[in-house]
């Protein structure tokens, strides 16, 4: 029977981590795809009511400061949402989580993808399938969670050919059914632990051995240097990629003259680009589990090694996020392919990244409530974009010039992130040392 289990668990492995990553894929994050979704809302006359002197060649011509209150709104909610999430899936286990709060999918995909926060959570934890790996399959679901966002991109070009949006929602609700297949079929009921016991299974009517272990409780966690400082990483970041993509119509308006063909252009390409996440999220997981299967150091324990590799994956995350944001700064349109493409390298380093370092340097048994808490601190900072987009609009005239550089400075904050994980492993390090020399 043994034997068996273990020639069918690589299948529903594989299984599992497919169509995981189709599910985050197409439904988590799709709310980041907004700049496609905004342009097929002017299109359609959104909020014209607040317009004055429209007119037939210029329709497009909607109050901008609506479109991005609705981002902000949509954004922060996710990400408060995902806290819920995490506290649902620690306490009651992947199958209630995903039954009770995937039945939200159905009009939150009507409100722009708010609960998909809940897929990525439940689906990373199929990283602890594979061992070795374990990394690079948590980046990879944050990629796809980023490349989602081209989903939009698809309505923008069926919308293009006719296709009323709202029939694309309609379908897209209509799949929730294959969230209920794989919630009974291809999830465990609890969690999947870590390291992953021998002859581990999961499914339908499998049996989970969950034992009690003897880890930081969750309030030691929460007043840590390591999560304070994370919180900050994440923060700044965040804050200056939603402020990216809300007010990224805007931009392009004012940086082609309001040329409607260059627009549109400019939108489609950085929709394109954002498909690209699944590609380049995988790159972090490599840089994290480059030291696996390599022998470590004397003394030094798998988490010590695993901490010790994150040091480079968020010192990287902090350096592009600020190219990004200098790119972003300089007011040149062609400079803006390059800043799509560093926008969405950053994306999938820094949510992966998040994951990644949430599963490392706490307890697995708190890790929902932990990366939606992070998640959730960091969408109420977010909520600074919508003061920083009425400053722009209505005290600079619109030029978000310094906002743009004040940004960029708010970002040097970030790298007290990895120097404080760096300082961290070196006094593990040595606290190891003085243990042999005293043993010794």
């Amino acid at each position: 029977i043994m034997a068996c289990l273990d020639k069918c668990l690589p299948v529903r492995c594989w299984l599992t981590f497919v169509t995981g990553l189709v599910e985050c894929l197409c439904f988590a994050g799709i709310v980041f795809g907004w700049a496609s979704l905004v342009f097929v809302l002017k299109m359609e006359g959104y909020f014209s009511s607040f317009c004055q002197n429209i007119t037939e060649v210029n329709i497009t011509e909607v109050n901008d400061g609506q479109f991005s209150l609705i981002f902000t709104i949509a954004s922060v909610l996710l990400n408060l949402l995902t806290f819920s999430s995490g506290l649902v899936f620690d306490w009651f286990g992947t199958t209630v989580a995903r039954l009770s709060l995937s039945v939200l999918l159905f009009p939150a995909l009507c409100l722009i993808g708010v609960g998909g926060g809940l897929f990525l959570i439940t689906n990373m934890q199929v990283g602890n399938l594979f061992g070795a790996r374990r990394s690079t399959v948590i980046t990879l679901y944050n990629g796809a969670f980023d490349s989602s966002a081209a989903l939009f991109l698809v309505i923008k070009l069926l919308h293009e050919v006719h296709v009323s949006f709202h029939i694309s929602f309609h379908f897209l609700s209509a799949c929730s059914v294959i969230h209920l297949l794989r919630t009974l079929f291809l999830m465990p009921r609890n969690f999947i632990p870590y390291p992953l016991p021998e002859h581990y299974t999961y499914g339908y009517k499998s049996k989970q051995n969950n034992e009690a272990q003897n880890t930081k409780s969750f309030r030691e966690c929460l007043l840590s240097r390591c999560f304070i400082f994370h919180v900050l990483w994440l923060s700044v970041m965040m804050l200056r990629h939603n402020l990216f993509i809300g007010t990224l119509n805007p931009m392009l308006q004012r940086l082609t003259g309001e040329e409607h063909s260059l627009v549109s252009h400019y939108t489609t390409v950085f929709a394109i680009t954002q498909l690209c996440g699944l590609l380049f999220a995988p790159w972090n997981g490599l840089i994290m589990d480059r030291h696996k299967g390599k022998p470590r150091s004397a003394g030094e324990t798998e988490y010590e090694a695993d901490l010790r590799a994150m040091v480079l994956s968020l010192f990287l995350t902090a350096l592009q996020c600020l190219l990004f944001s200098v790119c972003a700064t300089i007011p040149i349109l062609p400079l803006q392919y390059m800043t799509f493409i560093l926008q969405v390298l950053n994306r999938s380093f820094l949510y992966g990244g998040h994951a990644a370092f949430i599963s490392i340097a706490f307890p697995v048994c708190h890790f929902g409530k932990l990366f939606g808490l992070v998640i959730a601190l960091a969408g109420l900072f977010s909520l600074l974009q919508y003061p920083c987009f009425i400053l722009v609009e209505d005290v600079l005239d619109g030029d978000p010039l310094y906002v743009n550089i004040a940004l960029t400075l708010l970002i040097l904050f970030a790298f007290i992130h990895p120097f404080s994980v760096y300082l961290h492993c070196r006094s593990l390090a040595s606290q190891e040392a003085s243990g042999h020399a005293i043993a010794a």
